[in-house]
């Protein structure tokens, strides 16, 4: 028996990157998995179909999470396709580097209105609707405690999801339900490789006590451990899977 059968699962952002190893792994380990996308339909459909020639159940819904309404539409979805929900992996964020100088109000409002705002609005969602003795798995970033010049306001944004997760842990520990961090460093997504040069890929490796950057499964495997039956004890806490870098 599967550490995750049985159980309901509802990751956002999880059409690339870390978000569909984490679709992938959770719905390997038994889990029927619903997650989000924006524009992206070609990708989730093929999360989609990796998971099913994996033997697993995964569906894929378009949403917004910026838009309030949109966001409790799929929670709607999610339920309504699941049967109930037990897991949320609040996944969905934007990363930009912004200088202190530069940043503008637009491309600050845009930022926290996804990395804080919406993951605030998931938390209120899945505190109303997930059984007890659920998983909630928020994910940050290294970023909050390796204070980088261009990364102020995404820092801001991901140690604001650090304290949602504490506070919620308490809220919510009375019916069972788990709420932890898990705090990547740099994972070699399609993106970063395609974005970064050469000389920052290696910047990025050199702090790390295992010489390599990491991979979305190595995120992944962390949120299915937080997700499962084994961390029924860990509550509130924040897991820096990060290679040793911090």
């Amino acid at each position: 028996m599967a550490a995750l059968d049985g159980r309901k699962a509802l990751v956002t952002g999880g059409s690339r990157g870390v978000g569909r190893a984490i679709v992938q792994r959770l719905a390997r380990d038994g889990a029927e998995v619903a997650f989000c996308f924006l524009e992206r339909r070609d990708a989730a459909r093929e999360v989609v179909a990796a998971v099913s020639a994996d033997g697993g159940r995964a569906h894929a819904i378009q949403a917004d999470l910026v838009d309030t309404a949109d966001l409790r539409r799929l929670f709607d979805e999610a339920e309504k396709l699941l049967g109930g929900l037990d897991i949320l992996v609040n996944n969905a964020a934007v990363m930009r580097y912004l200088t202190f100088g530069d940043t503008t109000e637009e491309e600050y409002d845009a930022l926290m209105a996804l990395n804080v705002r919406a993951t605030f609005f998931a938390l209120q969602e899945a505190v109303r609707r997930l059984r007890d003795g659920g998983r909630i798995v928020n994910v940050s970033s290294t970023a909050t405690v390796l204070a980088q010049p261009r990364q102020a306001v995404y820092a801001a944004s991901k140690a604001a999801v650090e304290q949602f997760t504490r506070v919620a842990a308490r809220a919510v520990g009375g019916r069972g339900i788990t709420v932890n961090t898990v705090s990547p460093g740099a994972v070699e997504t399609e993106e970063l490789l395609a974005t970064g040069s050469p000389e920052t890929l290696a910047q990025w490796r050199r702090p790390t006590a295992l010489g390599r950057l990491g991979l979305p499964a190595d995120i992944a495997d962390v949120v299915a451990f937080l997700a499962g039956p084994d961390a029924r004890w860990v509550t509130g806490q924040n897991l820096r899977a990060a290679g040793g870098a911090v």
